[in-house]
This record gives structure tokens, sequence and C-alpha cells, in this order.
């Protein structure tokens, strides 16, 4: 699987961005999909995951609330709809794919997209 992230940017505090990830190559279907970031000297970390369905959505406790994941898989595309958006969650984006079922950990996952970044002024 080929994942093409985008969307990221520059936003003040409390406004809103919506990634997306675009997929190619294999049966989008048969991946659950995940966001991870990476911040500046720290590890990257999950973010939020859906399953092939999209029937079932998982949340970092840092995000819930705020930021939501879905998926269109008539256009092989996962999205993340980040709103309330905070200087915190300044990072780069990483869109992640791995067989059947979702999962937090990174090391999990088998195709990554390029990352995509996203900046939040306050």
């Amino acid at each position: 699987v080929q994942l093409q992230a985008s969307g990221g940017g520059l936003v003040q505090a409390g406004g809103s961005l919506r990634l997306s990830c675009a997929a190619s190559g294999r049966t989008f279907g048969n991946y659950a999909m995940g966001w991870f970031r990476q911040a500046p000297g720290k590890e990257r970390e999950f973010v939020a995951a859906i399953s092939v369905s999209g029937g079932s959505t998982y949340y970092a406790d840092s995000v819930k609330g705020r930021f939501t994941i879905f998926r269109d898989n008539a256009k092989n595309t996962v999205y993340l709809q980040m709103n309330s958006l905070k200087p915190e969650d300044t990072a780069v984006y990483y869109c992640a794919a791995r067989r059947l079922y979702t999962h937090y950990r990174p090391s999990t996952y088998d195709y990554w997209g390029q990352g995509t970044l996203v900046t939040v002024s306050s």
C-alpha cells in the first residue's frame, strides 16, 4: 500500500484542519488505518485508528472529543478532522496501514505515508 498524506498547515489555536491520506496499490478495504504524530524531540505517538469497515474508531485521550477519524473506502482515503486545535498538537502527522485490525502501537503498522506538518500557533 502506498500512502500519501496531505492537508497540514499553519493554524491558530482553536482552529481546524482536515488531514487526508490517499491509499493506492492494494485493497484499501482490507486495512485498518491509523494516524500518528511526532513532535520535535519526541517519540511517535498514537492519535487515532479506524477499523476496515469504519465502524469502530479509537482515539488517544489527548485528542478525544476534538479529533475525528473517518474513511471513505470508495475513494481509498482516510481522514482526520481536527477541531479546537492546541499548540501542543503541533507535530508531523503520519497515516499508516496494517492488515485487518487496529492497534495503537506504531511498530505494528506495515505501511506509512510521508507525513504532513501541522503547526498550531498560540
